[in-house]
């Protein structure tokens, strides 16, 4: 066998569980047929077991820094979500405004249209602008912005 196929076996032994099934079908064929990568994969079973069964005491300010960190986190994920709903709220409110809303603005551009005596086109082109500029003007402001979703920036810069 190659070299090649020796160090692929190691690689995959290295990634543990993490290998596809079609991956570990493949390793465990050729651990069968060579010996040197099955001692290889006994030493480093034997290696990891070692290591895991090392007890590893933190230093308190250790937990309580990582305690700290998780709980920041938590309530940057609480107001995130918090966010979402709100943004979710939002955004059904003003489809549903926009749903009831649209026909009768339709029929005022269409009249107004009319009354300043200009064309289907222009009064067409000019409701489908002022439905959507809105949004337009809102997506680049928050493109400007950088996010919708950003929290205070000098509050997560703090904690990186």
């Amino acid at each position: 066998m190659t070299r090649e196929v020796h160090q692929e076996a190691q690689q995959l032994l290295a990634l543990g569980d993490a290998i596809s099934d079609a991956e570990r079908k493949w390793l465990r064929a050729h651990l069968a047929e060579c010996d040197a990568c099955r001692d290889y994969a006994e030493s480093t079973r034997r290696v990891v077991a070692a290591l895991r069964s090392i007890p590893i005491a933190a230093d308190l300010r250790l937990v309580r820094a990582a305690q700290m960190q998780v709980r920041f986190h938590a309530a940057r994920l609480r107001e995130t979500r918090e966010r979402m709903w709100l943004v979710g709220v939002v955004c059904v409110s003003v489809g549903i405004s926009t749903a009831f809303s649209a026909p009768f603005l339709w029929r005022l551009f269409a009249w107004l249209g009319t009354w300043a005596g200009v064309s289907a086109t222009v009064w067409e082109a000019s409701f489908v602008f002022f439905w959507i500029a809105p949004a337009l003007i809102t997506s680049l402001i928050l493109l400007g912005r950088g996010t919708h979703l950003a929290g205070s920036h000098s509050r997560s810069q703090h904690w990186k």
